[in-house]
């Protein structure tokens, strides 16, 4: 999508246009994540961080493995431990 212009109005708001809304799957009253990188304004829908981490962690994870059921079963070792 080529970059738009903008203004910032009153207060620091800044309106997102609404083929950009779409397009990052964000709605009015969404909350979103803002970061600056490398000097610019990054707007991040809550769903993208979220995939974004993921993606990441996943790099980590060998395939197969749940940290969820590790987790589960240390908390359970530990329960049996007291």
């Amino acid at each position: 999508m080529p970059a738009q212009r903008v203004k910032i109005i009153e207060g620091g708001k800044l309106i997102i246009p609404a083929a950009m809304r779409r397009e990052l799957g964000i709605a009015t009253g969404d909350t979103v994540l803002l970061d600056i990188e490398d000097g610019e304004l990054r707007v991040r829908s809550l769903n993208q961080a979220i995939a974004r981490a993921q993606a990441i962690l996943r790099r980590h994870v060998p395939e197969g493995v749940s940290l969820a059921e590790e987790l589960i079963a240390d908390r359970r070792r530990e329960a049996e431990r007291e």
